[in-house]
């Protein structure tokens, strides 16, 4: 399979856009399936998780690949839901272009306003598709309108609608000049090409024109042709359109009706021709190292860190990439080249870990050692496979630029590095986030106990938004996650995979801790432990940060003549003071600063130390004063103007602050409030929201920020 006819895509959308609908059309058309699986029935490919066909929304991205027009296409489904962010950020980790599905209804969402930024952070390539073209109340060009306003795109639309709603029969190929109808009897597997008539020419002719506009900008030999009135050949438009798709200077823009079968096919030729392949996609930075003692690579520790604590972000946002310290480079697609891939997913079959690859150099083969990093240790890969949904087709050897699985690398974790050992290379790290809200699980004995935390952990290996506690005088397993969707799902996984039934208690937020102001504290320590005296003494400053800079921790004294490994023992000590915080939560947006270590009768040990530093951050944090911040979510509910006035209401019953009122569509009958609400006032917001409303308006939900609920929330947005 040459690189350069290799594709590899994602479908990125708000929830219920279309996207599943569209990758199954994809797939007919493609051959890979023989009969189209539909979202609502629970019968789409790639929707094959029980919890996903219940729900008729994708909560797994699923990859699959395919052939179409002499090209392999690497096709990953993400999910549209707020809960799952963490899918589309991996996803779009290892991608070089992406397909953004909008309903011609709702227009630009929130969430694929989300999504479009997301995929804005690693610079992809994009196609867009206005979708559900056959629905009441369509508009092609509203949504072109809405893309420009709210995503600052330039949207030049390639295929435009012939009719809306009802009247949606077909779509005109701006670029060929082509009516393209698609057979109802094969299911639009069949596409007529015919040559415009006068009046599709007309109906064509303002967006034609657009389409040269934004194509001559940078191509005078284009722009002498068309002032000399030249005739353009389609191919030479293909050559220019894929330039500024690829250097991100416009958005191709198709219209479509996936559950009618129309307008599918020219996205996929369009995936061809204009989007990259990996010879062209993302430029992939990597950093060397050394190897050290005991088979650890020499810059592991300056990797991103794990600790929520010391992470430096709060609960709920992303993890800024924090790339190692090291020699840079950029990581050529030369399928000669030592072994380079990424780890962007890990799925627990039973007791086996199957991990998602992006490979970024060299070729990998059943057998090959590879080195994992940060960890720096070794595995062998045992199964080489190639991804088809729920299915996986053996693979002898794979090359640089395809998504693959394999089995056999025990300590893979999402973000690391495999890596050829002649070469050791660490990867740009994939962002992680932190969760936001808390649910109890309860065992029904001791033995039931063990199974539920051997459950749970094989869950967290494969989602690393999920984190977990035990409570040892309880004996619960306290899970955190981004939303009340995401741990029920982990919960009915808990309950179908492992056949356990714990009971569960009601969702509680996860709430953080910061300062009122600044503190400082001085602790000596000199104690016998068993037989051994520990001495240490140390002065430090605790003060607030502004919202979302998270924690810092320096010395500001000299540290020369001190062992590395004091020095970590007083920072252990205040990590772990800053776990608790004051009332029993984590301590957020503060910079503790060590202003002074001492050696108490002329020693100083590390457990010493460490008791010293935790006793006077405490000392410290009650100083200053502990505020307990609260998790603030960003509320957007599109509702019938008809029952605007209800969901007002039920905002303020909510204690919800309304931010922005908008009307949506031509005809102002479907507004959009957007307001900002403390998180523990949410439960059950939907059912209320479908109560009255009668099921008619929907809401997107997404962390905001930490902060004092009440008079901080009219400071807006940190």
């Amino acid at each position: 399979m040459p690189v350069n006819t290799l594709r590899n895509i994602g479908i990125i959308a708000h929830i219920d856009a279309g996207k599943t609908t569209f990758s199954e059309r994809a797939l007919y058309y493609a051959n890979v399936i023989h009969r189209m699986g539909e979202v609502h029935e629970g019968a789409a490919l790639m929707d094959f998780l029980p919890e996903e066909q219940e729900r008729g929304i994708t909560i797994a991205s699923a990859c699959i690949s395919y052939a179409w027009q002499g090209h392999t296409i690497n096709l990953v489904d993400t999910p549209g839901h707020v809960d799952f962010t963490i899918e589309v950020e991996r996803s779009l980790r290892v991608l070089d272009g992406a397909v953004g599905i909008f309903c011609a209804v709702g227009g630009v969402e929130p969430q694929s306003e989300t999504v479009w930024r997301q995929a804005d952070a690693f610079h992809l390539p994009r196609l867009a598709v206005i979708n559900k073209m056959d629905r009441p109340g369509a508009s092609f060009a509203g949504v072109l309108a809405a893309l420009r306003s709210r995503l600052g795109v330039r949207g030049v639309p390639l295929t435009i609608p012939v009719g809306e709603g009802e009247t949606f029969c077909a779509v005109l190929d701006v670029v060929r000049q082509e009516r393209l109808t698609f057979e109802g009897e094969e299911q639009g597997r069949v596409v007529q090409r015919i040559p415009f008539t006068a009046e599709d020419a007309a109906l064509a002719a303002p967006y034609r024109e657009g389409l040269l506009d934004a194509l001559t900008e940078h191509d005078d030999a284009l722009l002498e042709q068309v002032l000399a009135g030249q005739l353009i050949a389609p191919e030479v438009l293909d050559t220019a359109i894929a330039r500024e798709t690829r250097a991100l200077r416009l958005v191709p823009v198709f219209a479509a009706s996936a559950l009618r079968n129309m307008g599918v096919q020219p996205v996929l030729d369009a995936v061809c021709r204009y989007l990259p392949s990996p010879v062209e996609g993302q430029v992939c930075h990597a950093y060397t190292f050394a190897r050290g003692a005991g088979g650890k690579t020499a810059g592991a520790a300056n990797a991103a860190p794990t600790n929520p604590a010391f992470g430096g972000v709060a609960s709920g946002q992303a993890v800024p990439h924090q790339p190692p310290s090291g020699e840079g480079l950029l990581v050529p697609c030369d399928t000669a080249a030592p072994l380079c891939a990424l780890v962007f997913k890990v799925v627990m079959e039973g007791q086996r870990k199957v991990v998602f690859l992006r490979l970024y150099a060299g070729t990998l083969r059943e057998g090959d050692s590879l080195l994992c990093l940060p960890e720096g240790t070794t595995a062998r890969v045992q199964r080489l496979y190639r991804l088809r949904a729920d299915r996986k087709d053996p693979l002898e050897w794979a090359s640089a630029g395809d998504i693959v699985a394999v089995v056999g690398i025990k300590d893979a974790k999402t973000g690391d590095t495999l890596t050829a050992p002649e070469r050791p290379l660490l990867l740009e790290p994939i962002r992680s986030w932190k969760p936001v809200i808390s649910l109890a699980f309860e065992p029904q004995n001791s033995e039931e106990g063990t199974a539920l935390g051997e459950a749970l952990g094989l869950i967290l290996q494969e989602d690393p938004t999920l984190s977990l506690q035990v409570d040892e005088g309880t004996g619960q397993y306290v899970l955190s996650g981004m939303g009340e969707l995401h741990l029920d799902v982990v919960r009915e996984r808990v309950e179908r995979e492992f056949r356990l039934r714990p009971r569960v208690g009601n969702p509680q937020i996860v709430c953080r801790e910061t300062l009122a102001q600044q503190g400082a504290a001085k602790a000596d320590v000199a104690r016998e432990l068993g037989d051994s005296w520990h001495f240490g003494s140390v002065a430090l400053v605790a003060q607030p940060q502004p919202r979302g800079t998270g924690v810092l921790v320096t010395f500001t004294c000299p540290v020369e003549g001190w062992a590395a490994p004091l020095l970590e023992g007083v920072k252990a000590g205040v990590q772990s003071a800053l776990v608790t915080g004051l009332h029993g939560y984590p301590m957020d947006d503060v910079a503790v600063a060590i202003t002074r270590l001492e050696r108490i009768e002329g020693k100083a040990t590390v457990p010493g130390l460490h008791m010293a530093a935790r006793q006077a951050t405490e000392e410290a944090f009650k100083a200053g004063g502990a505020v307990v911040l609260e998790p603030l979510m960003h509320l957007v509910v599109q509702v019938p103007a008809n029952f605007f006035g209800a969901v007002m209401a039920l905002l303020a019953t909510r204690t919800a602050r309304v931010e922005a009122v908008e009307e949506k569509g031509d005809d102002g009958q479907l507004k959009e409030v957007v307001a900002v609400a403390p998180m523990r006032a949410l439960f059950g917001f939907a059912t209320a929201l479908r109560s009255v409303t009668q099921g008619r308006a929907g809401a997107t939900v997404q962390f905001l920020r930490f902060d004092v609920a009440g008079e901080e929330m009219e400071k807006g947005k940190a």
